[in-house]
């Protein structure tokens, strides 16, 4: 199926017989995996009598070697899936069979592709990036501290330098323009983190997505920020480069030295919110973040600080 899928990519019209030659199939056979292509991915093809089938627009796979083509300096493995439960879950089990860090997993689409608290992350076939980097950690907690605050500001800066201008922060893994979420980031540890261990940073970045009712919040996508499609294999190459500047300053400097460029990205920096803890509702002020990426909330006049992967921000009604 997913060769026929790349003998149509082009975008033009190809006949039935045609693809039923390339692919040593009948035409009926050639009609059936159609069929299966719109059921399964989602996508669109358009038939025309006397023409024959084309793709509803061009689509550009993703392909390791064009991901190298844009990041030569980049030299991580590159782990390509048509369709996968999520990369997370995958780059898991690859650490299980032993695969040497780090490596990075991506995905066409994801089957049970997830987010924070369980939620479910919406990925449709060949439209956003699914990315999961496995890194083997030595020397202790230090080089923990904020990790995931550090990823969220190199996914920020990766969408600005391609033009979306107005990506910013939320505490703690969320990207925004304005209220509407682009990007997420999902950081899973195995080992021990006192000693030597592996965190996969997964992170999902919503690009040509324009529809959805996959998604139960406000969201948007670098298309319909900027009018335009994106090569996807280039925002992978662009995110690696970015990852590597973030990661080697965290690993050579520590978090404290990052933690005031976070601060100045937060969107909801001195905003009144509301912490969200279980059942638990905690009222404030942004503060920032402490030298570890902790949240740091005006509660009654006092500051306290937050941490802790279950709990979420909400804007308060008068902020």
């Amino acid at each position: 199926m997913l060769t026929l899928l790349k003998l149509l990519k082009d975008g033009r019209f190809h006949s039935g017989q045609a693809l039923g030659a390339a692919l040593g199939v009948t035409r009926s056979a050639v009609w059936k995996q159609l069929q299966h292509l719109e059921a399964d991915l989602g996508l669109s093809i358009h038939k025309v009598r006397g023409r024959g089938y084309q793709l509803a627009a061009p689509l550009t796979l993703l392909d390791p070697a064009e991901v190298g083509r844009f990041s030569p300096a980049c030299e991580w493995p590159v782990l390509v899936f048509d369709s996968i439960d999520s990369t997370n879950a995958e780059a898991l089990r690859a650490i299980e069979r032993n695969q040497i860090a780090p490596f990075l997993v991506l995905a066409e689409r994801q089957t049970a592709g997830r987010g924070r608290r369980g939620r479910k992350w919406a990925s449709p076939f060949a439209e956003n990036v699914y990315f999961s980097l496995v890194l083997r950690i030595e020397g202790g907690m230090r080089q923990l501290e904020g990790l995931s605050l550090v990823v969220g500001l190199a996914v920020m800066q990766t969408l600005r330098e391609l033009g979306i201008s107005g990506a910013g922060l939320k505490w703690p893994n969320d990207v925004l323009v304005g209220q509407k979420k682009i990007a997420g980031i999902l950081l899973e540890l195995v080992g021990d983190p006192a000693d030597v261990c592996h965190v996969v940073l997964g992170v999902g970045i919503n690009v040509n997505m324009q529809m959805t009712d996959e998604v139960d919040q406000q969201w948007t996508s670098m298309r319909l920020e900027s009018g335009k499609a994106f090569d996807r294999n280039h925002l992978v190459a662009t995110l690696g480069i970015m990852l590597q500047k973030y990661l080697a300053r965290h690993q050579s400097e520590g978090f404290s030295t990052i933690q005031a460029e976070w601060e100045q990205n937060h969107l909801w920096q001195g905003r009144a919110v509301s912490l969200i803890a279980g059942v638990n509702q905690i009222d404030g002020e942004v503060l920032g973040i402490d030298s570890q990426g902790a949240l740091r909330l005006k509660v009654g006049g006092v500051e306290k600080v937050f941490s802790g992967g279950e709990l979420s921000l909400r804007l308060r009604n008068d902020s």
